[in-house]
């Protein structure tokens, strides 16, 4: 083959070489161009995800929370009622005027500054009476929560809840200005007197537990009777808890006196509100108590109805 003859054989196979790489290496571009492509598009799918993530927990979040303790979630013995027991007569200085629902005296401005706390007004608090043994009786009750004097006791507790303490009580002696123990000033003295309570009360425990004394405790159904044996002469003297000590020789018995007042135990004696037995109110309350008391309100109520000169402690 002449050289001519092999230059044009050799250029047209070199033309074919060159466009056969040249179609390669645009196949090559394209395959790469839809990887990355492809590699794009996953990457950006999670990324959308996780963009997506922080919105749903926002819109989660702003969910509102459900209010336990607003009186629309409360179970109460009528809903959208606040019922509230205590006994009948209501005394000074707890109640006035026989009348609970006029906010006035201690525990009726108690009630009512719970109720106000829990967001109930006071036209959707309504009044049951509920005797003082019966309230702490086992069983279903006809009210929400009890205030009557009652001490928290674990006897009690066994039966039915308590709030936390809305008031520290001591017990004190109450007698007559003539009382052979009108001048006693220790427990020793106390011991061969004749004393007298309500049946059922932390007071009858005191006389019995604390004081001991050698002639059984005189028995009364209730505080009025207790109030006219010792108005009568029939014993030296009655134990009450250092509030209606106050009120009897103020303005119920006169040429009376407060004997004196037992220190108080451990921890204190301690007026509680009275629930049914695993109501969750107690709860609710309790938070309304403790808000109650960093205000300084729970303190006012007391300081307003329940203020008077301190009486003298026994000794042993």
């Amino acid at each position: 083959m002449s050289g001519l003859t092999a230059r044009r054989v050799l250029i047209p196979a070199l033309a074919l070489m060159s466009a056969g790489a040249l179609l390669a290496g645009c196949a090559q571009e394209e395959s790469a161009s839809s990887t990355t492509s492809a590699a794009a598009a996953s990457s950006a799918a999670p990324a959308s995800s996780a963009a997506a993530s922080p919105a749903a927990s926002a819109e989660a979040s702003a969910e509102p929370v459900l209010d336990e303790c607003s009186p629309e979630n409360l179970t109460l013995v009528t809903p959208g009622t606040l019922t509230i027991g205590t006994d009948s007569p209501a005394y000074p200085p707890y109640f006035v005027d026989d009348d609970p629902t006029n906010g006035q005296g201690f525990e009726s401005a108690v009630a009512y500054a719970v109720a106000e706390t829990l967001g109930f007004t006071p036209a959707e608090v309504a009044w049951t009476v509920v005797p003082f043994n019966k309230s702490y009786a086992p069983g279903d009750k006809d009210f929400d929560f009890d205030i009557n004097q009652i001490s928290i006791t674990p006897k009690r507790q066994k039966a039915v809840d308590f709030s936390d303490g809305y008031y520290t009580v001591n017990q004190a002696v109450v007698a007559l200005n003539d009382s052979p123990i009108a001048g006693a000033t220790s427990l020793a003295e106390l011991q061969a007197a004749k004393l007298g309570a309500q049946v059922g009360t932390t007071s009858l425990d005191f006389i019995t537990d604390v004081v001991q004394p050698a002639e059984q405790p005189f028995v009364y159904n209730d505080t009025n009777d207790a109030k006219s044996a010792l108005n009568n002469g029939q014993i030296d003297g009655i134990v009450v808890d250092l509030p209606t000590a106050y009120y009897i020789t103020a303005a119920e018995i006169e040429d009376s006196k407060i004997v004196g007042q037992f220190p108080a135990v451990e921890g204190g004696e301690e007026f509680g509100l009275l629930f049914a037995k695993g109501n969750p109110l107690v709860q609710c309350v309790n938070q309304a108590l403790a808000e109650l008391e960093s205000s300084g309100e729970l303190q006012a109520i007391q300081d307003e109805w329940l203020a008077g000169d301190a009486a003298p402690y026994f000794t042993e």
